[in-house]
């Protein structure tokens, strides 16, 4: 993923912190988990849904900002992380973390792809034909077999627009499509967030999108002084807008879920 002049990921927090992760935070805009939930939706991505905490507002993932879109019936554990790719989660145990503690009648959300698409990082680098593989055998068919859903999230936009027609590009189409077959070959639930986004960046425009990612004036917020230029991460508002994406998209998937996601969301 493109460096930032704040790429600061927190390394291991999210991972560590499991349920309830951005209320321990004190995060802005997030619910925190109930006594009385009944299901964990757990994440499993990288920096674009990755919890932050107060030293890094108004930078926030979509993860971070999900939990105000569901009843305290389900609890949001957030484990995306910066940096990582499909790969490199499976390799850090990241995935298998998550496999440890997810229970039946749970979720995992999978969106991966902006990291895996980093040819100049082999670290981080996976193939589209094997980024599906993984989504295929690691993410799904072994969190159908803890008895969990497994719910493929397609890679969310980044602020990349054709200037000519002023419409915003498909961002990680190889992946994208790959996401969209592997779902439809293993009959797991899909969130396309990648046309979902689009649509809505589309919706607001190309000035105002400015307003969607981390693009910030030198002086405006105490955490950036110098400001910042970022087409890929989001501020507050944008990941409170894309986690909405996420939550509307969920309540016309037929799932148990679907029942949780808040009337303020849709």
């Amino acid at each position: 993923m493109p460096p930032t002049s704040r790429r600061r990921f927190l390394i291991g927090t999210t991972a560590a912190l499991g349920a309830g992760a951005a209320a321990t935070l004190g995060l802005p805009g997030t619910a925190s988990a109930a006594p009385s939930a009944v299901a964990t939706l757990y994440i499993a991505s990288d920096s674009t849904a990755q919890t932050y905490n107060s030293g890094y507002y108004p930078q926030a993932g979509w993860g971070q900002t999900l939990p105000g879109f569901f009843t305290s019936n389900i609890t949001v554990a957030n484990r995306a992380i910066g940096g990582r790719s499909s790969r490199s989660f499976i390799e850090q145990g990241r995935l298998a973390a998550i496999h440890d503690v997810i229970k039946p009648g749970d979720y995992l959300f999978v969106q991966f792809g902006h990291n895996d698409a980093t040819t100049g990082n082999p670290e981080r680098y996976t193939s589209p034909a094997d980024y599906k593989e993984y989504l295929r055998n690691d993410y799904i068919r072994a969190t159908r077999s803890r008895g969990a859903t497994p719910v493929v999230v397609t890679p969310v936009s980044r602020r990349s627009y054709n200037e000519s027609t002023g419409q915003f590009n498909v961002s990680f189409p190889q992946y994208v499509d790959a996401a969209k077959a592997v779902a439809a070959e293993e009959g797991v639930p899909l969130v396309d967030l990648s046309a979902l986004s689009r649509t809505y960046l589309n919706g607001v425009g190309i000035e105002a999108s400015k307003n969607v990612f981390l693009w910030l004036n030198p002086g405006q917020y105490p955490n950036f002084p110098n400001g910042v230029q970022d087409n890929t991460h989001f501020q507050q508002n944008g990941a409170t807008q894309m986690s909405r994406l996420v939550a509307q998209a969920v309540a016309r998937l037929g799932l148990p879920l679907s029942g949780e996601v808040r009337p303020t969301a849709v």
